[in-house]
């Protein structure tokens, strides 16, 4: 499942520790791919990250939230906030 996908799907404390743990695997095996092969890349770094240090996927997360009203322009007015945060953390990913 895609993390877009497992981020929808967060609902409770339990669905987002899931997500996290997800996004965490995510952003290891692009790492570990950037070692085998630097130069083959598809996107911003191997595995579609934009934001590769911590300052700048932090960045790219409060920009969304700020940009997007933490969701609500997204439909997520009404979501529960552990999805909310899950979609924060996604956006630190992929958000330039």
């Amino acid at each position: 499942m895609e993390l877009h996908q497992l981020a929808e799907l967060v609902s409770d404390e339990k669905s987002f520790l899931a997500f996290v743990a997800a996004l965490q695997r995510d952003r290891e095996l692009a790492v570990a791919a950037e070692r085998i092969s630097p130069a083959a890349q598809c996107g911003p770094d191997r595995g579609g990250w934009e934001n590769v240090t911590i300052e700048s996927f932090l960045e790219a997360a409060h920009a969304w939230a700020q940009d997007s009203e933490f969701g609500v322009r997204q439909g997520l007015k009404d979501a529960s906030p552990w999805r909310k945060f899950a979609v924060f953390l996604y956006c630190g990913k992929i958000y330039e």
